[in-house]
């Protein structure tokens, strides 16, 4: 397994077009130096009416599959 940590801050209207399915991916930096795409359906547990904040943790296979995303922080 791998694991990627990042920040994200996004405005409820930032994240509205990937709540919504108009826009399918969200790319973030990660702490660890890399950039990751992530499909915008993961992400929808954790919108709020302020936005999405906060630390995640993705983790992966090691043929980089998708496993979990958790809020840190």
């Amino acid at each position: 397994m791998l694991h990627y940590t990042f920040v994200l801050n996004l405005t409820a209207e930032q994240i509205l077009p990937y709540y919504r399915g108009q826009a399918k991916r969200l790319s973030v930096m990660s702490e660890q130096g890399l950039r990751l795409e992530l499909p915008a359906e993961r992400l929808r547990p954790f919108v709020t009416s302020y936005g999405i904040r906060g630390r995640f943790r993705l983790t992966t296979e090691d043929n980089h599959s998708f496993l979990d995303l958790e809020r840190l922080t």
